[in-house]
């Protein structure tokens, strides 16, 4: 279902050199990890066997009986829907090889021999294996499993029908130039190494950075199974230490330092990868270079379509907000930072002051912040800064006082112009009636106030600085050539949720200690375009998560539908589930309709907007990150939006 699978790490207790114990343990784990509807589970290296067998594996007592456990395993399998992929010593022509066979529906497809043997003080394989360099890729028949053909060798990509995986072994990964590099480049998506890692300090921190670095490089996912505890042995102990990955992304690892006997399940999401190979233009152009002289079979093992209900996928609220508190505060600082950085550069060229529209809402605070320590950081006076309040029809008394109360801490030039009298002459001139809270109602304060902030700058050598967000942009809930339009737009690259976590952030910042109360207060405040008049208490009357929707689930619209690049109705479920203790689907559907139509008609006022940093993936500048043209129709998106079932 909508491009997700399931995929397990099995780790079964192992006695060395006990084939008949290990195979049954082997058995009893595929049995669970079937009974969790997993399509692809990993065991560790030489499981059958395990791995400390030393000398043992010149035993042919120990070869053949790993045959027949093979056999027996396969055997096992044919009631069941996932692919098991174990790792067993292999003799072939003579030689023997650490292998990997991988099985399905009561057939071994295929037997992949380890490419690189380790040579350390602790490990010496090549006293026993053979590389798998050393194998003729082909097809080979085996009395003992089953008396069937099965394709062996280093060249095989096998291919459910559904995603396409391949198969290393332990070393090969720590391999300059690993294996599965050739086969994510022939197309496997998910990547699966089978190994024996025995534990030492320091070494499960740094396999993990390992494996994560891998799959983001790869743009896949990799399964890291390695042998339990049970396989410690002599001077070694093992961890069974595994570990599932998807792009980058740490989705699964078990948590003990000494574990065994467990199965690690976890969803992956193919659709991310397979999309983030289409859009990084460098993936295909390396697959040209690095795999022009080397070929992958294709092995095709007719497996069942999977429904996976993607439950066990970690779905995240509020995609561009880290969950833990160290996390947030460092990427909030992180921004802060290029913010500051890129408006000082503006500022350092062109030689003019800031000048910023004072609202007292969260954007324009983040926008003054910001201005501030530019100017601060460019050893000019902060009384370079100019700060301009323009009260109107429906500014609040909460929110003119924040404005003036912070301009005032913060020691920079600010100014109060009211507008009210210059639109009620334009209301005259156009013939508008006052009294009719309508569009030009609306907008002709906000172009008054941006006429203000761009006329005054020029008074002054001023450069006015833009205080939309990303999410704004997104919605087009900017009014064209009004708050749409600046010289530098800071926040272009912000989205909402995330704005008042940078503020609450920096507000810590001993250059804004003095402003703490008033920032503090800022952040409770409802967010408002404040263009109608305040209700009977005096109260914001207009919110505008009640007229565009909440600006949490345009976010997550925002990251799924046009970062990821999903469908409205994978969208609707992945929201539906990450929002479930808070909207109901009629909801979310509503809301994502309102999402797909604001998203398509709002691109001319995307496709002209100022610049402004970029600060993550996820941008809408018409120069860089997202190009489309401004009458793109959005039939197909919306229609699909609302032929949702809920």
């Amino acid at each position: 279902m909508f491009d997700f699978i399931r995929v397990a790490a099995a780790v079964p207790e192992v006695s060395v050199g006990n084939v008949d114990f290990n195979v049954e343990k082997i058995i009893e784990k595929a049995a669970e990890s079937d009974k969790k509807s997993v399509q692809l589970t990993v065991f560790p290296e030489l499981a059958i066997t395990g791995y400390s067998c030393g000398d043992l594996f010149f035993q042919s007592n120990l070869l053949g009986a790993a045959k027949k456990g093979l056999s027996k395993i396969a055997k096992a399998s044919a009631d069941l829907k996932t692919v098991l992929v174990v790792g067993l010593p292999f003799d072939f022509d003579g030689r023997l090889f650490n292998c990997a066979a991988v099985i399905f529906g009561g057939k071994v497809y295929g037997i992949i021999p380890k490419t690189y043997l380790p040579v350390y003080s602790e490990f010496y394989e090549p006293r026993w294996f053979t590389p798998g360099s050393e194998l003729s890729n082909g097809t080979r028949t085996c009395r003992d499993v089953q008396d069937e053909s099965f394709a062996v060798g280093t060249d095989m990509i096998f291919d459910t029908g559904f995603f396409r995986f391949g198969t290393e072994i332990c070393e090969d990964i720590w391999a300059p130039v690993p294996p599965s590099n050739f086969m994510a480049l022939a197309g496997a998506e998910v990547l699966l190494n089978l190994s024996a890692s025995n534990e030492k300090i320091s070494k499960r921190r740094y396999r993990r950075a390992m494996i994560q670095q891998h799959s983001a490089s790869q743009i896949g996912a990799y399964i890291y199974v390695s042998s339990g505890c049970t396989e410690s042995t002599t001077d070694l102990i093992f961890s069974g230490h595994s570990l599932i990955c998807e792009n980058g992304k740490l989705m699964a690892e078990n948590k003990k330092l000494i574990d065994s006997d467990y199965l690690l399940v976890s969803d992956i999401d193919l659709e991310k990868i397979r999309n983030g190979r289409l859009k990084f233009k460098t993936y295909a152009q390396c697959a040209a270079v690095c795999n022009g002289g080397k070929s992958f079979r294709s092995i095709a093992i007719p497996c069942p379509t999977p429904d996976c209900d993607f439950s066990l996928y970690p779905i995240r609220k509020l995609p561009f907000v880290p969950d833990a508190k160290a996390d947030r505060i460092e990427r909030c600082s992180d921004i802060f930072e290029m913010q500051v950085m890129a408006l000082k550069r503006r500022l350092d060229i062109t030689h003019a002051r800031p000048v910023v529209g004072v609202s007292g809402g969260l954007d324009s605070t983040l926008a003054l912040l910001v201005s501030t320590e530019a100017v601060r950081r460019s050893g000019r006076p902060l009384t370079d800064v100019v700060g301009i309040t323009m009260p109107c029809f429906g500014t609040t008394g909460r929110t003119y006082n924040n404005a003036l109360k912070l301009m005032e801490k913060l020691g920079i030039t600010y100014l109060e112009i009211p507008i009210k009298a210059a639109v009620e002459q334009h209301f005259k001139d156009i013939g508008q009636d006052p009294r009719k809270f309508d569009l030009t109602f609306e907008n002709s304060q906000a172009r008054e106030r941006t006429q203000v902030l761009m006329d005054y700058a020029g008074k002054v050598g001023g450069l006015v600085v833009g205080t939309g967000d990303l999410s704004e942009l997104a919605l087009g809930w900017c009014t064209y050539n009004a708050d749409h339009m600046s010289m530098y737009g800071v926040n272009a690259g912000v989205p909402k949720t995330l704005v008042r976590w940078i503020i609450d952030t920096v507000k810590d910042k001993d250059e804004f200690s003095d402003c703490d109360d008033v920032i503090r207060d800022i952040l409770d405040t409802p967010i408002s375009p404040e263009l109608l008049p305040p209700d009977e208490k005096g109260q914001i009357a207009q919110q505008t998560e009640d007229i565009v929707g909440p600006y949490a689930l345009h976010d997550f619209f925002l990251f799924y539908a046009i970062r990821q690049g999903y469908s409205p109705k994978k969208v609707f479920a992945l929201a539906s589930r990450a929002f479930a203790d808070d909207f109901d689907k009629a909801t979310v559907k509503k809301w994502l309709v309102v999402f797909y139509r604001r998203f398509f008609s709002q691109q001319f006022k995307r496709n002209c907007q100022p610049d402004g940093v970029k600060i993550g993936s996820t941008s809408l500048s018409p120069r860089g990150d997202w190009r489309m043209p401004s009458d793109a129709c959005a039939a197909l998106w919306v229609k699909e939006a609302e032929a949702i079932d809920i």
